[in-house]
C-alpha cells in the first residue's frame, strides 16, 4: 500500500466531505475531529496517524465498530487502520432519536460495558464496539443504526425518499393506517415478524424496508453487492468438530472404563471358581 494519500485511488476530495450523505443527514465538518482542512481527521481511536476519507468498492472491518462496511471509508495509509465514514464522524451524543423517542439522550460509548455481551435494539446483532446507549435504560445502538433518521434518501435501494414509519400507524402515515399483512420488505424478502421492529416505507409506490435491511444500504454493502462472511457458520462447524471430539474423548473413557470393569469381573470370577473347586 502506498505511503502517500495523493497516490492511493479512490481518494474522496476534501470539499466533498461536508455535503450530506446517503442518508440525508448532514455530517459535521473534519475539522472538529482535528482535521487538517485537507480531507484528514485525528481519531481518537488511532491518534497515532491521520486518517484519509476514500471510496474503495470492497469489504472491510470497521476498528470501531467491529462490523463490516464498502464504499466510503476513512483509513490510514501507513498501517491499514479503517473506519466507518460514520463511526470516525459519530458526535458524542445523540438527542431525540427517531429509535427511542422514550428516552432524549443516547450517549457514545467506545466499548459495551458489563460481562453479558449486549445487542443493537436496532438490528438484533452484538454490539462489539462503538455504540450509542440510553442514559436511562438498557437501550444500544450500532453508529450505523444512528446514522439513519426519520427520512432516507437511499438511491441504491429505492429511487424515493423512505419516511420511517411510526409504531402502530405504519403505511398510513397520520391516518392510523396499519401494514397490510402482504407486507414484505425489498431487501431480504420477509414480513415483519414484530410490532417492534422498524420500517421505513415509500408509500406512492408501496416499497418497505426493514431499518435492519436499511442498514446494510447505509454501511455500502448492499450498493456495492459486497456479502460479509458468516461468522456464525464457522463457529458451528468449530463447535460441532469440538463436540464430535469431546465425545469421541468421553466414549473412549467409557469404553476403556468398561473393558476394566469387565477384565476385573472375568478375573474375580474365576478366582471364585479355583475356590469352589478345592
Amino acid at each position: 500500500m502506498s505511503m502517500k494519500s495523493r497516490e492511493l485511488s479512490g481518494k474522496v476530495p476534501a470539499e466533498e466531505e461536508h455535503c450530506s450523505d446517503r442518508t440525508g443527514q448532514q455530517k459535521p465538518p473534519a475539522a472538529e475531529d482535528g482535521g487538517d482542512g485537507d480531507g484528514e481527521i485525528v481519531h481518537f481511536s488511532h491518534p497515532e496517524h491521520r486518517l484519509a476519507l476514500f471510496d474503495f468498492p470492497y469489504l472491510f472491518m470497521c476498528m470501531g465498530c467491529k462490523e463490516y462496511g464498502a464504499g466510503r471509508r476513512f483509513l490510514c495509509q501507513l498501517c491499514g487502520f479503517q473506519l466507518h465514514e460514520f463511526c470516525a464522524m459519530a458526535p458524542p451524543s445523540v438527542h431525540d432519536h427517531p429509535f427511542h423517542p422514550n428516552h432524549r439522550h443516547l450517549l457514545f460509548f467506545v466499548k459495551p460495558g458489563g460481562f453479558l455481551r449486549c445487542k443493537c435494539d436496532i438490528c438484533g446483532k452484538s454490539v462489539k464496539g462503538f455504540s450509542y446507549r440510553c442514559a436511562s435504560c438498557s437501550f444500544d445502538m450500532h453508529p450505523c443504526c444512528a446514522a439513519m433518521g426519520r427520512r432516507m434518501e437511499l438511491p441504491a435501494a429505492h429511487e424515493h425518499p423512505l419516511m420511517l414509519a411510526e409504531e402502530g400507524r405504519e403505511g398510513g402515515g397520520g391516518g392510523g393506517d396499519s401494514v397490510e399483512t402482504s407486507f414484505v420488505c425489498q431487501i431480504c424478502r420477509r414480513q415483519r415478524r414484530r410490532r417492534s421492529v422498524h420500517v421505513y416505507q415509500c408509500l406512492p409506490c408501496g416499497y418497505y424496508l426493514h431499518a435492519r435491511c436499511a442498514k446494510d444500504v447505509v454501511n455500502g454493502l448492499y450498493a456495492h453487492g459486497v456479502v460479509p462472511p458468516e461468522k456464525s457458520n464457522v463457529l458451528v462447524a468449530a463447535a460441532k468438530v469440538t463436540i464430535n471430539a469431546l465425545f469421541g474423548v468421553i466414549g473412549g473413557l467409557i469404553e476403556g472404563i468398561g473393558e476394566g470393569i469387565g477384565e476385573a469381573l472375568v478375573e474375580n470370577f474365576s478366582r471364585s471358581r479355583g475356590r469352589s473347586f478345592r
